[in-house]
């Protein structure tokens, strides 16, 4: 990212919106602006293979794997407002499972991106598919969106939820409804 660049558009921004960028507060607004996106798009820069690091390992297990509750923060590709929540992911493995902190990294490489919370539901079901090839795979994202709490519509209290299944999940009801139930249990 070009920090001196994005630094130069948002103050003209400041100056369009009716703002004084050279008022004391919005001094180092620009700068800590531009840093800000240079963070909360770094998912863009963050390679699949890089993190995954070797940490798909052979392993003769063939019940599912879950892991929910899982934060994530991104950015609406549609007003560039935040969209947040959590995202719940299993899988069932197919003589290949993937080191457990792997998976929340996968979901911070989409959601540290311009997103849909759909595309990046997606996006993190078809990379545990592509990388596991197990016997199915089941994402399921809930999100806030403040493009929907504070303008438009403004609904506060509304959510939504996205999912991507894959295999047995996708196939098979009774896979796909063990894996419902676990995500909507309060337990550890």
């Amino acid at each position: 990212m070009n920090l001196a660049a994005v630094q130069k558009l948002v103050k003209e921004l400041l100056t369009q919106i009716g703002e004084d960028p050279t008022r004391e507060g919005l001094l180092n607004t620009p700068q800590r602006f531009a840093k800000a996106y240079e963070f909360l798009t770094s998912g863009y820069h963050m390679k699949i293979k890089e993190e995954m690091n070797n940490a798909v390992f052979k392993v003769k297990y063939d019940e599912m794997v879950l892991v929910k509750n899982i934060d994530f923060y991104s950015l609406c590709e549609h007003h560039l407002l935040p969209f947040y929540g959590k995202v719940h992911v299993a899988y069932i493995p197919n003589g290949k499972i993937v080191g457990l902190s792997k998976i929340p990294r996968i979901v911070e490489i989409f959601a540290r991106r311009i997103q849909v919370q759909e595309r990046m539901t997606q996006e993190i079901a078809d990379t545990l598919d592509s990388y596991l090839q197990p016997q199915g795979v089941a994402v399921v994202s809930e999100a806030y969106h403040m493009c929907m709490m504070m303008r438009g519509v403004e609904k506060q209290n509304s959510s939504a939820t996205a999912s991507a299944v894959h295999g047995v999940f996708k196939d098979d009801a009774r896979t796909r409804g063990e894996f419902l139930t676990l995500i909507s249990s309060k337990n550890l």
